[in-house]
């Protein structure tokens, strides 16, 4: 048996980054910081003061290149062997954050991850979600490293932008709904009983805390409500995939979101968004009650996630396009991970059905 459950250390506090300095060097004495563009000018000045404090060797700021995509890993591979650091920052949200750990896999080089947003639980996973350069979901890569440390900065997360802690709920949601299908095909361990049973708790704790925590964010303010749901976003959501392993993987839901980012439209909406609208044809697919997806719509409006395919810019689908996505979305490996098998037409029923759901819903 073998598992990652998750990073080495996990610590969230206000104004974290201005320390960041001495947790590297608990791992070398020269660092290179690698993510997302806007994250990058939001961090570099506090990092480079705590590097200095601490006499660490900046080997400077690079961007990641904007997509999560092999041909980027590369690219970045050779930036690392041009600058040698000893260690590397992730900075920036999950694509950024899964690009630099697969860097860090083949550079075989510690990791620290400084998510900017609490969108997903990417700093707290050893996997990778890989896409082409274009945006469209290849596979999950195990080719990639869990961070030795994760350093959450509430102070740059309440600065984002509100829409990512509603991603981050939406993503963070599935995986209740995805692990305890998938776990069904496996047989019950302490482990994936253990995942299931906390992914459960995380539903739950979401459903209770989610709706107050937004609107704190909203305000720009950080309460204990927000930190929960925080937690659960980045480490503890991760922890279910790290005791559940490929028993507890994703599902329907995650199958879906990647068949839909195969149009461009969608592009502009959120990970956890795509997803949230997945959970709920997933819902639709295991033939669910219409009142049940009803009341999970319901915390849906509470939160300001999508439940109808024109939230998320899809207004209309020809024959062949619906025809794409069903066939593209049943290739996706996630979808081999429900407790029965799934055709085109099934998924194209399970989408069509939320969505007119969620029309009816939005005409009340």
């Amino acid at each position: 048996m073998f598992t990652i459950p998750g990073p080495g250390k996990y610590v969230r506090e206000v104004e974290l980054l201005n320390e960041i300095g001495a947790y590297i060097q608990g791992f070398g004495n020269s660092a290179l910081m690698i993510g997302g563009q806007t994250a990058l000018s939001k961090v570099q000045s506090v990092i480079t003061a705590s590097l200095e404090k601490q006499g660490i060797e900046n080997k400077g700021f690079t961007w990641y290149g904007g997509e999560c995509s092999w041909a980027k890993v590369e690219e970045l591979r050779a930036i690392v062997q041009e600058k040698k650091p000893e260690v590397l920052v992730a900075v920036g949200g999950g694509k950024a954050i899964d690009t630099v750990k697969a860097v860090a896999f083949a550079e075989n080089l510690p990791l620290v991850a400084v998510p900017t947003i609490a969108a997903t639980c990417a700093p707290a996973t050893p996997i990778a979600i890989m896409y082409d350069d274009e945006g469209t979901f290849i596979e999950i890569s195990h080719r990639s490293k869990a961070p030795n440390v994760v350093l959450v900065d509430t102070k740059i997360i309440r600065e984002a932008p509100y829409r990512f802690l509603v991603a981050g709920i939406g993503d963070t949601l599935a995986k209740w709904f995805e692990s305890s299908v998938s776990v069904k095909k496996s047989q019950p361990t302490a482990l994936n009983q253990s995942a299931v049973r906390l992914a459960e708790g995380l539903y739950q704790m979401l459903l209770e805390k989610g709706p107050s925590a937004i609107e704190t964010i909203k305000q720009g303010k950080i309460d204990a409500a927000v930190n929960d749901v925080i937690d659960s976003i980045i480490l503890i959501s991760g922890s279910v995939s790290g005791y559940g392993g490929d028993d507890c993987r994703t599902a329907a839901a995650h199958a879906i979101y990647s068949g839909l980012t195969i149009f461009p439209e969608v592009h502009d909406t959120y990970h956890g968004e795509i997803v949230a609208f997945g959970i709920l044809s997933q819902l639709v697919l295991e033939g669910k009650s219409e009142e049940e997806i009803r009341e999970l719509i319901s915390f849906y409006q509470k939160v300001e996630l999508p439940y109808t395919l024109e939230d998320m810019a899809i207004t209309e689908l020809s024959a062949e396009e619906w025809e794409r996505l069903g066939t593209v979305t049943v290739g996706i490996e996630d979808m081999d991970n429900m407790p029965f098998a799934v055709t085109p037409e099934m998924v194209v029923h399970a989408i069509q059905g939320a969505d007119a759901i969620g029309k009816k819903v939005k005409q009340l």
